[in-house]
């Protein structure tokens, strides 16, 4: 309930018997090789239609032969495919773990792609995902972006910080983002919460500040008062990038992944080439020389509205339905 709010109320979840074991909202990695059992235990015999988001397990549910089975993939597995190895390499739990884990990680891989070739039709949210599915499921998917609250975003007098939303994890690259700031001497604020926060702050100069999780509200506050956005990661879809738009402000990203598609260099936003703490300060240097139209930003994120996603949403789930 702390880390999802109000998200699910009034929807009827049911939930899998590895709800029902020891430790597992707390330590819910212990039981990761029961959760492809866990997702093809559900009973969906009543349904037509089944549509599973997934970047995990999701799209593992076993749909009746009468029924339609359509996954919304943010990602294949990271853990699985593209980050299999920085994930052993940086996954805790002493030598025992390190020692099983490749054997727990190469039969998931396999149920993945076996999993993966019993859905009907695959969407992503970005043509950067639906290049990955192809490569590792061999599956062709039609791309939808997916929704922002483009709406939602009050105006505000823009302030002199910079600003990060992002878990905080070692894949999302904030250490890079730390270390330009405390190069430059500015202003960085840091939401979200994750297991990196402790190392992060140990790094962090007296202008990177940290708030942690925060409310809905608050957050859209915090991105709309930002002079800048930072992406630093290669993100599958960088929703967080086009929320910053859409409370109009602009993004410095890392030219790679799904920011590519929602960025327009040099309009909304602008691009830094490597992946170091060098190059992203440059582009910060750069990026405040420039003038930018936050009214032009704001309207640039209309594309990505709830009412375009569930628009084509629809068509899509109906086209295919009709086709079978």
């Amino acid at each position: 309930k702390k880390k999802v709010g109000d998200f699910f109320n009034g929807l009827d979840i049911h939930s899998s018997f590895i709800q029902r074991l020891p430790l597992s909202l707390s330590h819910l990695r212990w039981y990761l090789s029961m959760m492809p059992t866990a997702i093809e235990t559900f009973d969906l015999s009543d349904y037509d239609v089944i549509l599973s988001s997934a970047s995990a397990f999701g799209k593992g549910a076993i749909a009746p032969s009468h029924a339609l089975h359509i996954c919304y993939c943010h990602t294949p597995t990271r853990y699985l495919w593209s980050d299999a190895n920085t994930y052993l390499k940086e996954v805790g739990g002493g030598a025992v773990i390190k020692y099983i884990l490749p054997f727990v990680l190469n039969r998931l891989r396999m149920w993945d792609y076996l999993a993966s070739q019993r859905v009907d039709f695959f969407l992503a949210n970005s043509h950067f995902v639906a290049d990955r599915i192809k490569r590792y499921y061999n599956r062709e998917a039609d791309v939808i972006y997916p929704p922002v609250d483009v709406d939602a975003y009050p105006y505000v007098e823009k302030l002199n910080y910079f600003i990060i939303v992002s878990r905080l994890r070692p894949y999302k690259k904030i250490d890079l983002a730390i270390q330009a700031f405390n190069r430059l001497n500015m202003n960085l604020v840091i939401v979200g919460d994750g297991e990196e926060r402790a190392r992060l702050e140990s790094i962090a100069g007296n202008k990177i500040f940290f708030t942690g999780a925060v409310s809905e509200k608050v957050k859209k506050r915090l991105l709309a008062g930002a002079r800048g956005f930072l992406h630093p990661q290669e993100e599958d879809a960088g929703i967080a990038a086009v929320e910053a738009m859409a409370a109009g402000t602009p993004v410095i990203a890392y030219n790679s992944g799904g920011a590519v598609e929602t960025v327009i260099n040099g309009i909304t936003g602008a691009f830094f080439e490597e992946q170091t703490w060098q190059c992203l300060a440059d582009s910060v240097i750069r990026f405040n020389r420039e003038t930018w139209d936050n009214e032009r930003i704001r309207a640039h994120a209309q594309q990505f509205s709830r009412q375009r996603f569930m628009a084509e949403l629809k068509s899509f789930v109906e086209m295919k339905y009709m086709e079978r």
